[in-house]
């Protein structure tokens, strides 16, 4: 059995819906950056495939380091997420990225030939076991003492939220979960075990001998093979922006940072209120001085921050579209509402899209 070519976990604010429209307004460049990665729907999404020099970048050392374990060894990568759903594992497996995990990240992030394969297998299972936020964040008061995990954080510990198997029926622990939004206690949040499941973990019809497994392996060898020679790269957006632009006759940039935080719920592992207006200031001035060669897109929210004034006083073009919601899409959570407020930016040097 085929595995799409997409990434195998979910992930807040991809733009996999989109992408075709972003790829008609960028057209075939010979340069291709992304600053704010993420999931690579939009890479993965690229008309025929690998073109020219491409050069991606995250903030978020787990994904980073994901995308670059699989560039070099998808079969290690697959053999370290094919695990069933188990809450045991997942909570051990979370203590130990946020710790050890995380501990190596930091020591290895801005080595462009470091990455952990394990680390990165471990983690995008977790990640499809997961559901909402929090995974692989470090904020919680459950942390592993003597052996035992323990409700006990102190000053200067790493804890973590914990979370139950999805559909699991032991009621009072259902109403923990229906409560928790104030943030009393653990957060009760459910990994996906149900409806199919999501990622690695979806349910699939029968796939010969090889079995989830080979499912597995296809999927990620064949993202190693799109992005093999692909630039991993892992820190400020700003990195990616330097000298390697002047590369090719054309340069496509898609900037799709965190939006402002005053819009949205927290999600990201590396939130920052700013990130933002930083990317959007840094598009129209880069725009500005490179004319047509610069073709550069924007992913933000109808009315966010200073977007309509700074983006269409410089002439850049906005295309309204509505995105899936993700968890939040929900009758009383944000991310219904803001689904109906997805809008790109397209640079003046973009190519022309029919209005939606």
């Amino acid at each position: 059995m085929n595995a799409p070519l997409k990434a195998p976990f979910p992930y807040f604010g991809g733009k996999s819906k989109i992408a075709s429209v972003i790829w008609q307004a960028l057209g075939d460049v010979d340069n291709y950056v992304e600053p704010f990665l993420g999931s690579a729907a939009v890479l993965l999404a690229r008309p025929g495939g690998a073109r020219g020099t491409e050069t991606v970048n995250d903030k978020d050392g787990f994904l980073a380091n994901f995308w670059r374990a699989v560039k070099h060894d998808p079969e290690g990568v697959a053999r370290h997420a094919d695990n069933p759903v188990n809450e045991v594992d997942l909570h051990a497996r979370h203590y130990w990225l946020i710790t050890e995990g995380a501990r190596a990240i930091s020591e290895n992030a801005y080595d462009p030939e470091w990455f952990d394969s394990k680390i990165a297998g471990w983690w995008v299972w977790g990640a499809c076991c997961w559901i909402g936020a929090g995974w692989c964040n470090s904020q919680g008061p459950w942390v592993v003492r003597d052996g035992a995990l323990v409700k006990d954080r102190r000053d200067g510990e790493v804890g973590m939220k914990r979370v139950l198997p999805r559909d699991t029926k032991v009621g009072v622990i259902r109403k923990v979960l229906h409560t928790s939004d104030g943030g009393v206690g653990i957060k009760r949040q459910l990994p996906h075990t149900g409806n199919g499941g999501i990622g690695i973990n979806r349910q699939m019809p029968h796939t010969g001998e090889g079995g989830r497994a080979e499912f597995i392996n296809n999927w990620m060898v064949g993202i190693h093979n799109r992005i093999r020679d692909v630039r991993v790269a892992s820190g400020d957006f700003h990195r990616v922006l330097g000298s390697g632009l002047r590369i090719g006759k054309t340069v496509g940039i898609v900037l799709d940072p965190p939006y402002a935080a005053l819009d949205r719920d927290k999600t990201y592992a590396n939130d920052e209120d700013d990130v933002s207006d930083r990317a959007r200031d840094w598009a129209v001035e880069y725009a500005a001085a490179q004319g047509d060669r610069a073709r550069i897109v924007f992913c933000g929210y109808d009315g966010q921050s200073d977007d309509e004034q700074v983006l269409g006083s410089a002439g850049w073009v906005k295309h309204a579209w509505k995105a899936a919601g993700g968890y939040g899409n929900r009758s009383d959570g944000r991310g219904k509402a803001n689904a109906s407020r997805e809008v790109l930016w397209f640079s003046p040097g973009c190519l022309p899209v029919p209005a939606p």
